[in-house]
């Protein structure tokens, strides 16, 4: 693993921390630090305008390969890019799930039409995306999933039935990407397909779900009888699974430092706190702003690693499985930080409507990272069977 950077790499670095500072002013200056974790509902427009901004200089999608549209940065200079935006401020991305997920799995597994229809409206910042996985009766268990999908010869299309749920940005998505049974009789990983589905359609509703926050960041989603075209299911009837693993190593790979520059934000929020009101003075709270610093570089120097050894197809080595528990935990306890740094004013409320701050907010949204996306049991189920080999849980 490469942890020291070429001239060529630093050059890189003032390219993009000048385009940064010259760009993130104006009006601009308000998105800075906001539409992280909890706070995704703030200036949802102005930052989807971030995003074309991003795209004109030609700052999205920069790991992607050049011929489809991004600049095919070596992994060193992507970490530089995710450590400039977090050092300046930048917003969280809404476009995130398009260009660390979606668009990644569509050029490893999808056809050359769906390159063309989908990939440039991910690189312009103009189509955003998001991911149909998580169902009522299939969360953590993802094999379990519903949904169905049959071909209807007489429309040429596959149609959909079934819900999703705890589905992020569906309220300002224009795609889904969306796991789904196209063999009624399967069970498990086996008869799934991968589908990429219009949003704006008849046949699909999204319902938003308040969370402890009083915000509404993810949502139900119902399909009845959503349409989907012949060829936007990627690869073929039955590849669901494959590809739907593909893509979560996309989710434990490059994106993962788009993450962490969220992290390193609040982290820096929480210091700024502590010195203001005296709570660093206090040795075990210093002690446990040093815990969390020092697991948040390692969290990097990790991803690093998992990204040098990356095949270009989403695959990662086993050292991958540990990321989502590492980073789940990891923010579980800078959330417990948080409130404690603010001290009693931090637990306390009027009434409601509730006021909550940046730190209250993030509090209580980090209580849920230990379950969405496979709780925190289950991670240490995937590290045990598949990272070390160990006998699979016995089924009942």
């Amino acid at each position: 693993m490469k942890l020291s950077f070429s001239p060529e790499d630093e050059k890189f670095r003032e390219e993009i921390a000048s385009w940064l500072k010259a760009n993130l002013s104006g009006g601009v200056e308000q998105l800075k630090f906001r539409g992280g974790p909890g706070d995704e509902h703030m200036f949802p427009e102005e930052r989807k305008q971030w995003e074309q901004k991003l795209a004109e200089g030609k700052w999205t999608c920069v790991g992607w390969p050049k011929e489809h549209g991004g600049r095919g940065l070596p992994i060193e200079q992507q970490v530089i890019f995710f450590e400039e935006y977090a050092r300046a401020g930048a917003p969280g991305r809404v476009g995130h799930i398009g260009e660390g997920l979606a668009g990644p799995t569509i050029i490893a597994f999808g056809s050359d039409k769906q390159k063309q229809k989908y990939l440039p409206g991910i690189v312009a910042g103009t189509e955003l995306w998001c991911q149909g996985y998580s169902e009522p009766g299939a969360g953590s268990d993802l094999a379990n999933v519903k949904t169905k999908a049959r071909f209807d010869e007489s429309k040429g299309k596959w149609i959909i039935n079934g819900q999703k749920v705890w589905t992020s940005l569906a309220h300002e998505s224009d795609y889904c990407f969306v796991i789904a049974r196209t063999d009624p009789d399967s069970k498990a990983h086996k008869g799934l397909g991968f589908f990429l589905i219009k949003m704006d359609q008849p046949g699909v509703t999204v319902r938003p779900i308040e969370q402890i926050t009083g915000t509404s960041e993810f949502n139900e989603v119902f399909f009845d009888d959503a349409e989907c075209d012949a060829d936007d299911i990627v690869g073929e009837p039955g590849d669901g699974w494959k590809v739907a693993m593909g893509l979560l190593g996309y989710e434990r790979g490059v994106s993962t430092l788009g993450q962490q520059m969220a992290f390193k934000n609040e982290l820096d929020q929480v210091v700024a706190l502590a010195k203001e009101n005296g709570a660093a003075n206090d040795p075990v709270m210093r002690q446990r702003i040093a815990d969390l610093y020092l697991r948040l570089k390692i969290m990097r120097f990790n991803s690093m690693r998992m990204l040098s050894d990356s095949a270009g197809d989403g695959s990662l080595q086993k050292e991958a499985l540990i990321y989502k528990l590492y980073w789940a935990t990891w923010h579980r306890d800078l959330g417990e930080l948080a409130v404690d740094v603010q001290g009693e004013t931090g637990q306390v409320l009027e009434a409601e409507p509730y006021e909550l701050t940046r730190l209250q907010s993030l509090y209580l949204f980090v209580r849920s990272d230990t379950i969405y996306g496979g709780t925190n049991e289950i991670q240490r189920n995937i590290i045990a069977e598949r990272g070390l080999g160990m006998p699979k849980e016995p089924k009942w």
